[in-house]
């Protein structure tokens, strides 16, 4: 598997903290208790309910660990860049394709990409390309369907997070 970058926003991170707490305060602790409900019914091999629950509180104890992990090597990037002309992570990005159409996409750490919300990951080919732009840099992305031309049309910063 690919290095994955260890950028984050602060909403990224809050978003990675809350499921965390989710996960260990309130639905591993009602998986238990259906687990344990299941147990006393009597014949743990045939019990469906019991094997489908431990089957839970595995891949939620696998999530929990890879989240504290996870957590424990982010750096949260809560300042703008000192040059706010070009893009760098957290930057939202108007490109304009070579049929005049433009999408907007911001720069986020892989741990909180979703390209339906215009979120697109520091570590995909397309953002790659485009750090370091500023407006009206043209960006060539080769790709397997074939070349990709963009005009980067604007570039912005939120203030934070």
């Amino acid at each position: 598997m690919a290095r994955r970058s260890r950028y984050i926003t602060p909403a990224g991170e809050q978003a990675l903290r809350d499921e965390l707490h989710y996960l260990w305060k309130e639905r591993r602790p009602e998986v238990t208790q259906r687990v344990r409900e299941a147990a006393a019914l009597g014949d743990r091999s045939e019990n469906a309910e019991y094997i489908y629950g431990k089957k839970q509180l595995r891949e939620i104890d696998r999530r929990v660990r890879f989240l504290t992990k996870r957590l424990d090597e982010l750096s949260v990037v809560d300042r703008l860049p000192d040059d706010t002309s070009r893009v760098f992570f957290g930057a939202w990005v108007t490109l304009e394709t070579q049929d005049g159409e433009e999408r907007e996409y911001r720069l986020v750490g892989p741990d909180e990409f979703d390209l339906e919300q215009g979120l697109l990951s520091v570590d995909s080919p397309l953002a790659r390309a485009l750090l370091g732009k500023r407006e009206d840099d043209e960006v060539i992305l080769d790709t397997p369907q074939g070349r990709d031309e963009y005009i980067v049309a604007a570039i912005r910063y939120d203030s934070v997070g």
